[in-house]
């Protein structure tokens, strides 16, 4: 090649590397942040149909508060003084249960205590030294709802974490109580892991207590919306849901106690106990999967319960639904949730729009890059009352240096104004800034061609 050629290639070069450090500034910038609003077709009417018929079930409800939760998701989809503090009676119980399940093992041995033993009714009777399998004592407090066999259990599991002895039936009034709040935090810990803001356990059975902590005096409580998501939690995620299910929808069950052998093994006793159902209310509507009943003089009537039908997936909670002489309008509200929830609600999909590829990168070396976001169908269930939206969130450029993995924009979801989920999107690959020391290596593989 003639040398002049050369030079005036090399010359080039340096020229363009030159521009190329001093004018990536006036690369024109797109909106910096470029929102896309995708609507569904929801008429002004069908919004005012669904707040009447909102409206309407508000004023037929009996209970205090009540709660209609999407169990796929825990968006709620009714409330009615769902945030209302309130004593949620033997309802506690379905912590109690899937917090013994997770914790320890079916076939455990369980001694009781002179603690245990003097529980108040409902109770199944159980006496100091005796023993029982932790599932039959389970059974017995789903169907039954046995106020002393939430204790057995509770002062049980609740003793190792306390430091006390395995062998209940040795501890003192004390140490059985010390025991059994031991395992009421241990459902606390559960209920905010849930994501309970607003639930507080005393007792394991859900008997009216009161305790002072933290220097403020605090209820055995929770709300319908808390109560609804342990409900989702205790029939739809637990590791133990199908054991927990199991026991909930069994009809009637019989067991025994057990009696301790010279060898230290155990053996069937004499003592027979039977156990039947009291949740009416599987009977009367098709899917239902589970549910518990409660009442005390605070708490009035109460009930928690899971559905499935089809591709809907429900759970209710009612608080303060009556008192003596009104046993059945929690049968009646809670059949008015579920067939709200069954005729007002399809499940739909929200699409996730197109994205563009690449976003360009200012005073980068390279001039893009490109965009990754997770595919993911979002699917809830909806009403045609419901407004939703998906919005993307992007800049119009990206400034160097731009690290692999780098989050630069958001996918969001809303439903009525309120974000369901956000997917966020990420940079697939780094782009470093340019640099002296890069023009310059980059001039000198140019002139050295």
């Amino acid at each position: 090649m003639p040398i002049g050629n050369r030079n005036w290639k090399s010359a080039g070069a340096l020229i363009a590397l030159v521009l190329m450090m001093f004018t990536t500034a006036v690369i024109p910038e797109i909106a910096a942040n470029t929102q896309n609003s995708y609507a569904a077709s929801t008429s002004a009417a069908e919004t005012a149909d669904e707040r009447k018929n909102e409206t309407s079930l508000t004023n037929e409800l009996y209970a205090r508060a009540a709660v209609l939760m999407d169990a796929e998701n825990g968006r709620i989809l009714f409330s009615k003084n769902g945030d209302e503090v309130l004593p949620m009676a033997s309802t506690t119980k379905i912590m109690t249960c899937v917090l013994a399940l997770e914790t320890g093992n079916p076939e455990d041995v369980l001694p009781v205590s002179s603690y245990a033993a003097r529980q108040p009714k409902v109770h199944m009777g159980v006496q100091k030294g005796e023993y029982y399998r932790m599932e039959d004592l389970l059974y017995g407090l789903m169907l039954e709802s046995y106020n002393d066999a939430a204790v057995v259990i509770a002062e049980y599991y609740g003793s190792k974490a306390a430091g006390l002895s395995m062998d209940c039936s040795l501890h003192t009034e004390e140490e059985s109580r010390k025991a059994v709040l031991t395992f009421a935090r241990k459902m606390n810990e559960k209920a905010k892991e849930i994501g309970c803001e607003n639930t507080f356990f005393i007792t394991p059975n859900g008997l009216d207590a009161e305790l002072e902590t933290d220097g403020t005096q605090k209820q055995h409580s929770c709300t319908a919306t808390d109560l609804a998501a342990i409900m989702r939690y205790c029939a739809f995620m637990s590791p133990q849901k199908e054991t927990f299910l199991t026991i909930t929808r069994t009809a009637s069950r019989q067991f025994y106690s057990l009696k301790k052998a010279q060898d230290g093994t155990f053996e069937t006793g004499t003592r027979a106990v039977s156990a039947a159902n009291h949740n009416a209310f599987l009977q009367m509507m098709d899917g239902m999967l589970s549910g518990k009943t409660g009442f005390t003089g605070k708490a009035g009537y109460c009930y928690v319960g899971a559905l499935t039908k089809g591709e809907k997936s429900f759970t209710i909670a009612l608080l303060a639904c009556g008192w003596p002489n009104n046993r059945t309008w929690k049968w009646h509200d809670a059949r008015l949730l579920l067939e709200y929830g069954l005729e007002a609600f399809d499940q739909r999909s929200l699409q996730q729009p197109d994205l563009p590829k690449t976003l360009l990168v200012e005073n980068g070396q390279l001039a893009e890059v490109s965009l990754n976001c997770p595919k993911k169908e979002i699917r809830m269930l909806l009403s045609r009352g419901d407004q939703t939206d998906v919005r993307v969130s992007l800049p119009g450029q990206l400034t160097a240096p731009v690290e692999a993995g780098e989050q630069v924009g958001t996918v969001s979801y809303l439903v009525n104004g309120a974000l369901y989920e956000q997917l966020p999107v990420t940079v697939a690959f780094g782009v470093p800034k340019i640099t002296y020391c890069y023009c310059l290596k980059r001039l000198l593989a140019l002139v050295l061609l």
